[in-house]
């Protein structure tokens, strides 16, 4: 399974770098991606990270699932890409999965991919995700969207999508050699 980590100047570090790492870790192809002209991205917190390709150089068509970190600046970026609105809707459509953290599901709500789903979001992001029931467990699952609150669920979201994408021992593994929970 191949896995697209979408990167935009302000996004949230941990949110991010962890999805690439547990992601990797759980047996997924991860390409990290800058939706930007260069692969360093700026991370919300000021830390550069280097991306391993341009966006504008991959074929969406060779992943199984896009991820959208969140952070506010970062967030800003994604929603205001059109190949990344195109990117997630195209998923939508074909039934792929698309997956969000903390403020990234404003990108979907904003874009309808919420509509009849339950979803979640960083508090305050509610009103973004249109025609959702938001609730505030940890991740959210509804057909093939993940959503997620936070820097502090970013572990839980990555093994879900492990779990979801590879297998429950798969994450449990992960879980596991981590010492989460």
């Amino acid at each position: 399974m191949n896995a697209l980590v979408l990167l935009a100047n302000g996004f949230e570090e941990v949110e991010g770098i962890t999805q690439v790492d547990f992601l990797r870790r759980g047996g997924l192809n991860v390409t990290s991606a800058s939706i930007h002209d260069s692969k360093t991205v700026m991370g919300a917190h000021n830390i550069p990270v280097g991306a391993d390709a341009l966006l504008s150089e991959l074929n969406p068509d060779d992943f199984d699932i896009v991820i959208l970190p969140g952070g506010g600046v970062g967030t800003q970026n994604l929603g205001k890409s059109q190949a990344v609105v195109s990117i997630i809707k195209k998923y939508s459509a074909e039934n792929k999965w698309v997956a969000a953290i903390c403020a990234a599901p404003s990108v979907l709500g904003d874009n309808g991919l919420v509509k009849g789903k339950k979803c979640t979001c960083y508090p305050g992001f509610e009103s973004h995700m249109i025609g959702g029931e938001t609730i505030t467990d940890e991740v959210v699952v509804d057909g093939k969207i993940i959503t997620s609150r936070g820097p502090g669920t970013a572990l839980a979201f990555a093994l879900k999508i492990i779990e979801l994408l590879v297998s429950k021992e798969a994450a449990v593994e992960v879980a596991e050699d981590a010492l989460y929970k």
